[in-house]
């Protein structure tokens, strides 16, 4: 059966079908076609395994070895040139490569990519070897920025760290031959300064601190120049500003500090660690142009600057100072206020010439004092004002020129009780001691508190700092020590009690003696005042007593006159308010004394007329009355003398035909003695020539 077989599309006469004529051109076709395509893929497939093709992508670098079939490495190289068998200095960039089958051996790497704010430092493994004391390769040409790896190496590159560095970007770099460390930019901020020390470069001067100034390095961005200059390496006299800066931070070391900030009120006093030598005898520094308030140290160095404190200062502001070679010290500014002068003691300036014997003898005049530009005590004063003042060439002394008083009063309390303003304190207004103590001559202590007022004047105030030195040592060393003296020899001279009661003698005797002492310290005494004085009690207590014993004396004497003054007065307003009765009475004396004399002027009329008939009656009558009068002195040596004189009014009644008994009688114990009142008024009415009244019924 198998041999009856015929192929596919043949009949039997051996004629090829219509079908098979259709269709081999196309399988012939698709044969050719995949030959086509095939063989080429196989090759490529083959090259790829073998790696004779390579494909470098565009953010790849090729790196390439040769494995067989070439020149040795020369000794002491690493990395092969072209035809050298190692890995190659150069590398495959981006696209396809065809290398020979089993001779290359590729890898690929990502690009070096150094971003905005980085900086790339580089190190070369392969090279010449460096010069005898250099520490860093030097700059070779034409290696574009280390992606030549062969320019490197043909230009006699050097390894190890470079002083160029990578900036921002892409980089196409042979990882083998070059390492890269990729760092932060340096970023000084606006109050920050660099400080930089160099790690390669010439020596130091001898005696110097610092490096010289090196020009062409672009605030040390470029090492080659600044090698290329002659820098010198350790810490360098100029700084690295705030900005940002690509620095090669192998080669050059960066330290960033504060800037010197001098606040406001105050003052930045400057200490030079470099420069010329201090002449012998001098404090402070010479003053020099040209540094910039110190920010330019090579200036500051050029022009002969001395180490030391300097003269010049900083006003408030924020400076670019380098530490490493000057110290700044901070300080108040000085505040003179009202009512106050600045003496100023100046260490630096010419010595004071040499004075006359004229001018030495001069009054108020003190030897240190001296004018401007001479070292020594100014004698033009500061006035009220803030003042940049260098501490370390002036020194000044406040000097208060209005009143200031010193007290001997109670622990911590004014003369009047109250504590004292600790801001008056402060300001040395005020100055405060405990109460003297002193015995007086009679051995009572007392406790006197005193009140000194003294007084600078703004021309005598640098006199008194040249004397005394300042406001404190006078009153420490002068005042208090004359005021205690004068008291407790005042005090030891008089009793205690008296020396109370001529406080007013004794404030000014030590008044006196103080205004005389102060004026040798050029000083005005105002007032010494004795603001109290206090004795033992037992003492207190007996004049006490004595006093109100005194007290009361006197207003026992006084109440005595008051009630002397007060009868007076009553009398007198008594008369007032009779004065109407008074009048009308003495008007009735004056009445009564003219009828009283007209009365006796009639009577001795009528006198005279009676007289001549009366002397003849008289005598019948005389011899009349002398028998009747015999006869009563009878009668009454018979009756008795009121009996008598009863009967004979009786009888005289009653020839009258008059009732004289009473319906009722009231009579007293005495019976003679109420009888005889009786008839005697009877017989006077009856003399009197009156007719007497008739007793009425009850």
């Amino acid at each position: 059966m198998g041999g009856n077989r015929r192929p596919a599309g043949v009949d039997g006469r051996g004629r090829t079908s219509r079908a098979m004529v259709r269709l081999l051109p196309m399988e012939t076709l698709y044969v050719l076609l995949g030959v086509i395509i095939g063989v080429p893929l196989l090759l490529f497939l083959l090259l790829v395994m073998t790696g004779a093709v390579v494909n470098i992508g565009g953010q790849q670098v090729g790196l390439l070895e040769r494995r067989y079939v070439g020149r040795g490495l020369p000794e002491g190289r690493v990395i092969a040139m072209r035809g050298e068998v190692g890995i190659q200095a150069r590398v495959l960039p981006p696209g396809l490569h065809i290398l020979i089958p089993f001779l290359y051996k590729t890898r690929k790497t990502p690009m070096v990519v150094i971003n905005e704010d980085e900086v790339g430092i580089v190190e070369s493994i392969d090279g010449h070897a460096l010069e005898a004391g250099r520490i860093f390769a030097r700059r070779v040409p034409s290696h574009d920025t280390f992606q030549d790896g062969e320019s490197f190496l043909s230009n006699d590159g050097q390894k190890g760290t470079q002083v160029d560095v990578l900036p921002p970007g892409q980089f196409r770099i042979n990882t083998y031959l070059f390492r890269i460390r990729v760092e932060k930019a340096l970023i000084v901020a606006a109050s920050q300064v660099g400080i930089v020390t160099a790690r390669d470069g010439q020596p130091i001067a001898p005696g110097r601190l610092l490096a010289r100034l090196t020009s062409g390095h672009i605030a040390f961005q470029d090492a080659e120049s600044f090698l290329a200059n002659h820098g010198q390496r350790g810490p360098q006299i100029e700084l690295v500003l705030p900005g940002r800066y690509r620095i090669n931070s192998d080669f050059f070391g960066v330290e960033v500090r504060p800037a010197t900030v001098v606040a406001a009120n105050m003052v930045g006093l400057v200490t030079a660690k470099d420069g010329q030598p201090l002449p012998g005898g001098e404090l402070v520094a010479a003053h020099v142009e040209g540094h910039t308030d110190y920010q330019d140290a090579s200036a500051f160095i050029i022009a002969n600057g001395q180490r030391g404190p300097q003269f010049d200062l900083l006003k408030p502001g924020t400076y670019y100072i380098n530490p490493l070679m000057f110290d700044v010290g901070l300080d108040e500014v000085a505040i003179v206020q009202r009512g106050e002068v600045a003496v100023l003691v100046s260490n630096v300036g010419a010595e004071p010439q040499v004075q006359s014997e004229d001018e030495r003898l001069a009054p108020a005049q003190e030897r240190y004092v001296v004018p401007a530009g001479f070292r020594g005590i100014q004698r033009d004063v500061a006035g009220p004002g803030v003042y940049y003042l260098n501490r370390w060439a002036y020194i000044a002394y406040v000097i208060p020129t209005t009143n200031l008083t010193v007290d001997w009063a109670e622990e911590g309390l004014m003369p009047d009780g109250d504590k004292p303003d600790p801001t008056v304190l402060e300001s040395k207004r005020v100055q405060l001691f405990n109460p003297l103590a002193v015995i007086s001559r009679d051995g009572f202590e007392m406790r006197v508190s005193v009140k000194v007022i003294i007084r600078v004047r703004p021309d005598q105030a640098p006199l008194m700092v040249a004397k005394i030195g300042s406001v404190q040592n006078l009153v420490d060393h002068v005042i208090h020590p004359m005021i205690d003296s004068s008291f407790r020899n005042q005090a030891s001279s008089t009793e205690a009690m008296a020396f109370m009661q001529d406080r007013a003698v004794e404030q000014e005797k030590a008044e006196s003696r103080a205004r005389e002492e102060l004026e040798k310290y050029h000083v005005e005494c105002v007032r010494v005042l004795i603001s109290q004085i206090i004795l033992p009690q037992e003492l207190m207590t007996i004049h006490t007593r004595r006093v109100i014993a005194a007290q009361q004396q006197a207003m026992f004497i006084e109440q005595q006159k008051s009630e002397q003054e007060r009868i007076a007065t009553e009398n007198t307003r008594a008369q007032a308010d009779k004065q109407i009765d008074l009048v009308a009475a003495q008007v009735g004396v004056q009445i009564a004394e003219q009828n009283r004399q007209k009365t006796v002027i009639e009577a001795e009329g009528q006198a005279r007329a009676v007289e001549l008939a009366g002397s003849a009656e008289a005598t019948k009558i005389r011899a009349v009355g002398e028998a009747t009068a015999e006869a009563y002195d009878k009668q009454q040596e018979a009756v008795g003398q009121s009996n008598l004189f009863g009967i004979e009014v009786v009888k005289a009644i009653s020839a009258a035909g008059l009732k004289i008994t009473p319906d009722i009688l009231v009579s007293g114990g005495g019976g003679d003695s109420a009888s005889g009142n009786i008839f005697a008024a009877f017989m006077a009415q009856m003399l009197a020539g009156q007719r007497p009244p008739t007793t009425p019924t009850p």
